[in-house]
């Protein structure tokens, strides 16, 4: 879908409203704000902003998670409560940034809400389920280059996001989506726990 709305909504059908923000038509599948000033959300958004991106790294960096911890989730879990999984963690990561966004926008004095595009809480929800299965295995990280096991870089990732997001961080991330994916991610693990799922 990134690809195909570079070809298609930046160069050929890319709608008025949105053409004066950077990426073209491309921002029409973001999710906009819908309470606010501006009047650009559309229904289909809270879909389609899960599989927009802002750039080619933002895309890469997704789906080379979904790629290295996707696999090992599914094997145990199955593909529909997989998916399930994904696509719940995924809404609820909007919900989060939703929410967010009316206290900020309404309570705290901030600004028009950014957009919001990327497979980004989907996979926080992804990592939590990851290291729910597999708490002890060993994950390489990039930077720096050093093992620590799946639960330790969970928590730490989420620490870090939650600092980040407390303040007031203007690097146009949507901090708490990523917590909100990570929060779903994990009630949905401990409903499952208790009782059951049905795609078991």
């Amino acid at each position: 879908m990134y690809f195909g709305t570079q070809i298609v909504f930046q160069e050929i059908l890319v709608p008025s409203a949105y053409a004066a923000f950077s990426g073209g038509g491309r921002v029409a599948l973001a999710f906009w704000y819908p309470l606010g000033e501006g009047n650009l959300f559309q229904p289909f958004q809270i879909i389609t902003h899960m599989f927009m991106h802002g750039d080619f790294t933002h895309l890469f960096f997704n789906m080379f998670a979904v790629f290295m911890f996707g696999p090992h989730i599914e094997r145990v879990w199955g593909q529909k409560k997989f998916f399930f999984f994904y696509m719940f963690a995924g809404f609820g990561a909007l919900l989060t940034h939703f929410i967010v966004c009316y206290i900020q926008y309404n309570y705290l004095g901030g600004g028009y809400p950014l957009p919001v595009l990327g497979a980004s809480g989907a996979v926080f929800g992804i990592l939590v389920g990851f290291a729910y299965l597999y708490p002890n295995m060993q994950i390489m990280l990039l930077i720096p280059p050093i093992p620590i096991r799946a639960k330790y870089f969970v928590l730490i990732y989420a620490g870090l996001e939650l600092f980040m997001g407390l303040g007031n961080a203007n690097d146009g991330v949507a901090h708490f989506a990523h917590l909100g994916g990570a929060l779903f991610g994990y009630l949905l693990i401990l409903y499952w726990r208790k009782y059951g799922s049905r795609f078991n």
